[in-house]
């Protein structure tokens, strides 16, 4: 099914930053609409979700995702709900997701016309789903907390964005952390400057 930008920057944003959140992590496998096979020997009981993680199995490129042969399914699902997507989301895949036994389950919709709020979460108890209660920050931010991966989803006026918990810190994609770097070497070089210009000595150019 095509995408618009409203689901597809989401699930690119949600996929790259995990990724790199958990890039010293050889034990953590980060992918996004990818073929899940669930029940070996039947190619047609399969599920592709925007953006899962799953703990304990080797971090390395897959074509599809054969649950039986890497021994799990995922423990973190996101599912980007649009229109065509929303009945689905809420139905078939949230029982399939809760029979694979994913540990936690959420839905996030950019554009808040389908779900409301538009940041839902849910984890497995006792083999189904009961909703993660949602906090209100002080900005007025909507945060529901990942146990299984230590991250924060915040919706950000309407925006997704991942924390990490431990430090507070905005996960960001690796061309994220790359911008930061370089504004911040920027800035240092422009302090560094401005300090000698008020010491008094020449500019250096190197």
């Amino acid at each position: 099914m095509a995408e618009s930008d409203f689901q597809r920057k989401p699930l690119a944003y949600a996929v790259e930053a995990l990724a790199y959140f958990f890039r010293d992590r050889p034990d953590v496998y980060v992918s996004g609409n990818l073929l899940i096979y669930y029940e070996e020997g039947n190619p047609e009981l399969s599920i592709a979700p925007d953006v899962f993680v799953v703990l304990g199995v080797s971090k390395q490129e897959r074509r599809s995702y054969f649950a039986w042969r890497e021994g799990r399914a995922p423990d973190f699902v996101i599912e980007i709900t649009s229109r065509a997507t929303r009945s689905e989301d809420q139905g078939a895949k949230r029982g399939i997701y809760a029979y694979l036994g994913v540990r936690e389950y959420f839905q996030y919709d950019p554009t808040g016309d389908y779900l409301r709020p538009a940041l839902q979460g849910d984890r497995l108890s006792e083999g189904r789903f009961l909703p993660i209660v949602p906090s209100v920050l002080p900005d007025g931010n909507l945060s529901l907390t990942s146990q299984v991966l230590s991250v924060e989803l915040r919706l950000e006026g309407s925006q997704l964005r991942l924390y990490d918990l431990k430090t507070g810190e905005k996960l960001l994609t690796y061309e994220e952390a790359q911008d930061a770097r370089r504004e911040a070497r920027a800035e240092i070089d422009r302090l560094r400057a401005e300090l000698a210009r008020l010491k008094g000595e020449p500019p250096n150019d190197s």
